[in-house]
Formats: structure tokens, sequence, C-alpha cells
């Protein structure tokens, strides 16, 4: 009782003495709380067959039936492995890139070229989703840049967008265009955070431009590109659906049609709510136990970890 006691104590001084920092953080905690925590409550529809009129606690309870459903389905292979491949192709791709674009931006000593490089690099992380895919498709297009380029060097020209095996191309290089340079803000913030004396050590000891990459700075953006990682991690079963329904085609669901596409068809197209949310669900799953696994290894392998 005692020792309750002194808790809240505690936590009154603490509030008070840091109220303005919990101001700050009290819209992120509503965020979360009324868009992430708030909606869990209806994910038991995946449990239920769901009738709106009904209402979700008088809704018959199916139990694992729409999970068998899903699993036992011709459509479960093939977009699982359409998520696994687009994500794989992302971590393999997409996750080295901003890190690659902050080392070199670290090498660059002319600073208004540097900048000019971190300006046209930021902007596309500005642009919407919508605006991106209307950029590839045309750039992409029987008759756009890329074949009127091509043509020149006597290739002939491809239908990119209806290419069911161009399209994880498509997918995976737009969304590198696309965040590249935002994603290289946190890697250069960790690059500064490194102590310069360690470079003028390095130089001191004849250590090279390219020696002085690898033994001092990569080691310093270490811990921040570990926790990225597991982050990525923790959504390898994620892919943005509004950029596939936007993208892909019925030429092109062979490759593209991922489990965040399918379940916007189901729920929103064919109303199957309950089935949509048994699959959402699944996905969700996954990601978890995917994330605790991966900080599990880093925490095994390293001093990095989430928890």
């Amino acid at each position: 009782m005692h020792d309750g006691a002194t808790y809240w104590s505690r936590l009154r001084k603490d509030l008070k003495r840091n109220q303005i920092i919990y101001w700050m953080v009290l819209p992120a905690i509503l965020y979360y709380g009324i868009f992430h925590y708030g909606p869990m409550y209806g994910a038991q529809i995946a449990f239920k067959t769901y009738v709106p009129a009904k209402g979700i606690w008088a809704s018959h309870w199916v139990g694992f039936d729409h999970f068998k459903l899903f699993f036992n389905s011709f459509y479960f292979w093939r977009v699982l492995k359409n998520t696994l491949l687009i994500n794989l192709y992302q971590l393999i791709f997409g996750f080295p890139a901003p890190i690659l674009l902050a080392l070199l931006l670290n090498e660059v000593r002319v600073a208004i070229f540097k900048r000019a490089v971190q300006t046209v690099t930021y902007i596309p992380h500005f642009i919407s989703v919508v605006v991106v895919v209307g950029i590839v498709i045309d750039f992409f297009s029987l008759d756009g840049l890329i074949n009127r380029l091509s043509s020149l060097f006597g290739f002939k020209p491809i239908q990119f967008v209806l290419e069911a095996d161009w399209f994880r191309f498509l997918f995976v290089g737009s969304d590198i265009w696309q965040g590249v340079g935002w994603g290289s803000i946190i890697y250069l913030a960790a690059i500064a955070g490194i102590d310069p004396s360690l470079y003028e050590a390095a130089k001191v000891d004849g250590a090279g431009r390219f020696r002085q990459m690898f033994s001092i700075t990569i080691p310093g953006m270490a811990p921040t590109i570990i926790i990225l990682f597991i982050l990525n991690i923790g959504h390898f079963m994620s892919v943005g659906a509004e950029k596939i329904i936007l993208l892909y085609n019925p030429a092109t669901y062979e490759t593209a049609d991922a489990i965040s596409s399918f379940v916007y068809r189901k729920g929103l197209l064919e109303s199957s709510f309950s089935f949509s949310a048994a699959v959402g669900l699944f996905n969700s799953v996954i990601n978890f136990a995917l994330l605790i696994v991966a900080n599990r290894i880093s925490r095994n392998v390293s001093e990095t970890k989430l928890w």
C-alpha cells in the first residue's frame, strides 16, 4: 500500500513538474487511442458473420470459419506470395537506398550542390500517391518517355503497365524514388551525432575517406539502422493498398494482388466485412510476430533493441 501511495505521489509531482511536456505528447496519445486502439474493438467481427443492421454484439459467432475459408481459397497463396515478394524487394532495394544517399551526401563538400541534391530528393515525398502513380503510368505507357527513349536505341516498345512481370519493378522503383530523400534525413541526423574527434584521429592515423566511412560513419549509424530495420520487419506483411489499387489492373493481378488490395476488394467492393476483417487480422498478427522475433534476434546479437 505504501509503495502504491509513493508511486502516485511521484507521478503527481512529475506531472506538475513536466506538465508542458505531457501537454505536448497528449495529441499523439489521443491520436493513437482514437484511431489505432479504439478500432481494435471491431476486430471481433473477424470471428462473426457481421450484419450491420444487427451490430457487432448481436451478429452470429462463427469462430475461425472466415480464417479457414481464406486459407483454403484459391487466392491465398497468390496474395501471400505477392505480399512477401513486394516487401522483400522493398527490403533488399528500398531499405539500403536512403542509407547510401546519406553516406554520399555526407561526403559532399560543396554546400550548394549538397543542398540542391537534398531538395530534389526530398520533394517527391510531398507528392500524393495518386500523382506518383499518374507519373509512372505516363512515363511507362506505350508512347511514354521511357519507350520513346528506348526506341532511340532500337528497343521495341513495352507495355510496362500491362505486363505482370514489370509490376513489382514499377511499384518498388517508384516507392524508392518517392521516399529515398525523406528517409535519408534520419541517417544524416545519426551521422551528425558522431563525434568529430573520431574523424580527426582517423586522419592522423592516415585513414582515407573510404576508410573513415567504413570504420567510423557506418558503425556510428548502426544503432539507427538496426532500429529502423526492426520497424521495417514489423510491417513486412503490409503493402500500401492505395498504391496497388491505383497501379494494378486485371492484367497484372497475378503479380500485383497483395493482402491489402484483397482486403479492400472483399471488404468494400463485395461487402464481405467479416471475411476481410479476418484476412486483415491474420496480416496484423503475422506482422506482430515478425516484430517480436526481429527484436529478440537484435537483442541477442547486439545491444540495440526496441524494448
